[in-house]
Order: structure tokens, then C-alpha cells, then sequence
């Protein structure tokens, strides 16, 4: 509760003008650089995601990192991001608002469920196990948080003791093109980036 209560403190004005999934139309208002019809692809340039793994699996691959396009390009993709591993919100009803969904995601065409987090791929592999998610959600790191800062989803939750992190979010996102944007007024709330809410949106 208290740090929910942080979260809320520390949110500024700017959060009020953020998407609630509406489609595309006149009254729609774009947040930050990402928005519908944004390449997400072109937004974020020259960044990589690092795909959830053991270490000894990272050193095995030298480290490697996954380039945006191949994770979107050619594919439906339904791609949620929150603020950390092992937080309050994000394991007890983020994550598993898209695990005890991935079935319908299938049936609706989505090619792969990706959760993103201002996180190392290591403390996200192990997180994936403890919530028994690993094998129905693809999970990525995005250790420095550049691709975040690249869509302008970024959020300083020091007071928090997260330091700098992420928005709560969700999108749908077609060769590479975002369908579809959620954006939580604040990272502790839990209203508009669930998988039950995305799932009606596509």
C-alpha cells in the first residue's frame, strides 16, 4: 500500500493525457513519441531488447540481444510493459492477466505475447519461473532502459526506490505498426493494460 501510495505521489500532470485503448478516430490523443499508426520498429532505432535467460545461457551466447524488428516485423504481437520484476502489481495481476489468457490471444492470431520491464534478462528468467509464465509469454529485458526513453514511456519511481523504470502499459502491434495503445494514468494502477482489456481490442 505504501508503495502504491508513492507510485500515485509521484506522478506528474503530464500522465492525464495518456491513451485508454480508444480506436483510431478525431478525438484520439497521442502519447508521448508512440502512437497508433507510430512504426514502433523506427521509433525506438537501433535499439535491442535482451530476451529473458539464465546467465549461464547469456554467456553462452555472448551476450547476444534481440533487434525490435525481429520481434515485430511480420507478426501480430500483443506487448505489455511495467514497471519491475517481482513488484506487487505487475506478479499478482499484470503478468497473469496474459498467462491465464494466452489461449485467447492464440485464437485471436497474435504470433506471441511479450512482456517488456526496465530489467536485466536474468532477474526477468527467473521472475518468468516463479510466476510459471515463461512458457506462455516471451519476456524481455530492456536493461538500460534506452527502449523506453526511445518511446518516451520512461518513469523516474526513485521515491519508490525503483529508480528509473517504466510506465504501466500495453499494446497491439502488427508488422511492426502499433494498433493499439494503453497507458496507465499512474504505474500503480491496473485498468487499461491488462490482457482481458487488450483482448477486447483487437
Amino acid at each position: 500500500m505504501m508503495a502504491s501510495a508513492i507510485l500515485k505521489r509521484t506522478t506528474s500532470s503530464a500522465f492525464k493525457s495518456v491513451i485508454h485503448g480508444l480506436p483510431m478516430g478525431p478525438s484520439l490523443r497521442a502519447y508521448a513519441s508512440l502512437a497508433i499508426g507510430i512504426d514502433i520498429v523506427a521509433a525506438a532505432p537501433g535499439v535491442s531488447l535482451q530476451k529473458s535467460r539464465s546467465w549461464d545461457q547469456g554467456v553462452s551466447s555472448k551476450f547476444s540481444t534481440t533487434p525490435l524488428k525481429d520481434i515485430f516485423k511480420g507478426k501480430k504481437v500483443v506487448i505489455f510493459g511495467l514497471p519491475g520484476a517481482y513488484t506487487g502489481v505487475c506478479s499478482q495481476q499484470h503478468v497473469p492477466s496474459y498467462k491465464n489468457n494466452i489461449n485467447k490471444f492464440k485464437a485471436k492470431g497474435i504470433d506471441s505475447v511479450i512482456c517488456v520491464a526496465v530489467n536485466d534478462p536474468y532477474v526477468l528468467n527467473g521472475w518468468a519461473e516463479k510466476l510459471q509464465a515463461i512458457d506462455a509469454i516471451e519476456f524481455y529485458g530492456d536493461f538500460d532502459g534506452s527502449f523506453h526513453k526511445s518511446l518516451e514511456l520512461d518513469k523516474d519511481l526513485s521515491a519508490a526506490l525503483l529508480g528509473p523504470r517504466s510506465q504501466r502499459w500495453s499494446a497491439f502491434v502488427e508488422d511492426g505498426k502499433v494498433k493499439v495503445l494503453n497507458v496507465e494514468e499512474v504505474p500503480s494502477d491496473f485498468k487499461v493494460s491488462g490482457g482481458e482489456h487488450i483482448l477486447g481490442q483487437i
